[in-house]
């Protein structure tokens, strides 16, 4: 029970609903059991005394009974339906919670289908239980007791005989407990292993189909279907084995029942229709018992379910406010101190030592090889990634200091990869400014060299997109994303390779469109195009982590080093190439 224990505070707070439900249960439970007293009163008067006129009373009585119970089932069951449903809201909205706040290190190692059946799946697995599984336990459990004490009322020899086998089915039922729970963690593991092959394949159906890998796509996606499979079949195995096993036993049961109890009968000592009573109680046992192998089946599912939604909810969160933070508007200085930055599980250092200021309102490119540190060093900034060593500062203030929230707040940043959500182009500029007017939308659109093309589509800014902005260009989604953080007004402005999707034309007009959005506030440019950062009032050249060179673009020319290798490769060679190439 410790799963349950953990997971205690998301349906604990609900327990009344709960504790109703079980109480409704309590009327379900006992006019059960009134059935085969109802039973055996009707042969014992009225068949076999002649005892006519009980006929209505018993009727009446029973008619009552159906109402009370049919009322009480529908509260039994409506109550515990709303307890399951109230606990696993609280706990999906914990989860996604918990999602929202775990940093990069957790998703780089976490496969979005996996989560998603955790979300899904899982939580759903675990709300049945709730819902279902625990009420029919103590159905059960209530169920046996009151039939036992009956059967016990009308004879103590019958029902220790037939009891007898009933230690023996007991120890099968828990033997198949601990053989199902250790095959259910493997169906979820597998289930979501299976369903990540899914979402990366729809994700990246156009790497797929252009590169004409559906064949082994698809028996990528066969492999994975074969061992969910395969898994399932497993369990489906263990229950063939132990339910059969189960259901010997109580036939044993009932047979010692049939042979003791005719005895009983033909010597006087139990009445005929106290026997047939005895037989409607003993299936009340049997029945449950064999049953309690389901609500096992049940218990082991969303126990797994609820050992892997404990491993969101327990994952560490490694970067969080400090008790102090702060709410500060940023004015933009950044400095970096001997920052030294590993991934977790890699083993090569993504920054090493890197020291550099870069004063409020001024420009910073940043340029080298790819896996150089470009994108590693704004990451820290941000506190996507903290260092092992060193301290990044923003407004003489190391980052740690501030709200982490408002710290984000403040830097404006544009990915390399632009993400765009399945609305309206409006709101996805109005993302990160959702109180923004319609003016200061249109306006950073036209900053970023986007309001023209908007305006082509059907409905202008209130056009839907696809999902990650289908319909849209490369250069277009960029643009968006660009009017994006620009409508945030950041003090800080990052742009990851923020141009590298457009053409010549287009990212030179919206260099010039930066032009007024860079003034007064402190910009890093990461970009393998020199064009894009040569006006930089500072220039730092990655490699392997470090910073190999720095300097103005003008100074960086003369050194001989990689900057100008670079600009060779850009420029002069394709100087030869115009030259030198038929006209």
């Amino acid at each position: 029970m410790e799963t349950f224990k953990k997971l205690k505070q998301f349906y604990w707070p609900y327990k009344s609903w709960l504790l109703w439900s079980l109480f409704a249960l309590l009327f379900v439970t006992g006019i059960t059991v009134v059935y085969p007293i109802v039973l055996q009163v009707t042969i014992d008067k009225v068949i076999i005394d002649g005892q006519y006129s009980w006929i209505p009373y018993i009727s009446a009585i029973f008619l009552v009974l159906m109402g009370i119970k049919a009322v009480a089932t529908y509260f039994h069951q409506y109550l515990g339906d709303y307890f399951g449903i109230k606990a696993v809201y609280t706990l999906r909205e914990a989860l996604y919670k918990k999602l929202q706040r775990l940093s990069f290190r957790y998703y780089d190692n976490a496969s979005t289908g996996d989560i998603m059946s955790k979300l899904t799946a899982d939580v759903d697995g675990f709300r049945f239980f709730l819902s279902f599984g625990f009420s029919e336990f103590i159905r059960i459990v209530l169920l046996i007791t009151v039939s036992l004490s009956v059967m016990f009322y009308y004879s103590v020899p019958l029902a220790l005989v037939t009891m007898a086998a009933m230690p023996f089915l007991i120890v099968v039922v828990f033997r198949f407990d601990r053989r199902v729970h250790p095959a259910f963690r493997k169906i979820r593991k597998s289930y979501g292993k299976l369903n990540t092959r899914v979402q990366e394949n729809i994700s990246g159906m156009n790497t797929v189909k252009s590169l004409s890998r559906e064949d082994f796509e698809v028996e990528r996606f066969l492999n994975r279907s074969d061992h969910y499979r395969q898994t399932y079949i497993a369990t489906s195995n263990i229950w063939a084995k132990f339910f059969p096993l189960m259901e010997f036993i109580g036939n044993v049961c009932v047979v010692a029942l049939l042979a003791f109890g005719g005895y009983l009968v033909t010597t006087g000592e139990l009445q005929l229709g106290e026997l047939v009573a005895f037989f409607s109680l003993v299936w009340y046992i049997l029945g449950p018992l064999m049953n309690f192998g389901f609500v096992i089946n049940l218990f082991s599912q969303s126990k797994a379910s609820g050992e892997r939604l404990l491993s969101i909810l327990e994952e560490d969160e490694d970067i969080i406010n400090a008790p102090s933070a702060k709410e500060n508007k940023l004015k933009g200085s950044v400095s970096f101190r001997d920052v030294t930055l590993t991934y977790p599980g890699e083993e090569e250092r993504a920054l090493s030592h890197i020291t550099f200021d870069a004063p409020a309102g001024t420009t910073v490119g940043l340029i080298g090889a790819t896996g150089s540190g470009k994108t590693s060093l704004t990451q820290v900034l941000t506190r996507f990634y903290e260092p092992e060593s060193g301290q990044v500062y923003v407004d003489g203030k190391p980052v740690e200091e501030y709200d982490l929230q408002q710290l984000r707040r403040n830097i404006g940043f544009v990915l390399q990869e632009s993400f765009l959500f399945s609305t309206t182009i409006k709101e996805n500029i109005a993302y990160g400014n959702p109180l923004a007017t319609e003016s200061e939308i249109i306006d950073s659109s036209k900053r970023a060299q986007a309001h023209e093309f908007i305006m082509d589509t059907p409905y202008g800014y209130d056009t839907l997109l696809g999902e990650r902005g289908m319909g849209l260009s490369g250069g277009q989604k960029q643009r968006i994303a660009i009017a994006r953080a620009i409508l945030v007004d950041p003090a800080v402005l990052i742009l990851d390779d923020a141009t590298s999707a457009v053409d010549m034309d287009t990212e030179f007009k919206i260099q010039m469109a930066l032009k007024e959005v860079m003034s007064g506030r402190t910009t890093f440019i990461i970009a393998h195009r020199i064009s894009s950062l040569k006006h930089a009032d500072e220039i730092l050249v990655l490699e392997n982590g470090e910073i190999a060179e720095r300097g103005k673009h003008e100074e960086l020319l003369t050194n001989g080093g990689i900057y100008q290798r670079i600009y060779d490769i850009q420029y002069k060679d394709k100087e030869k190439i115009m030259k030198t190439s038929p006209r």
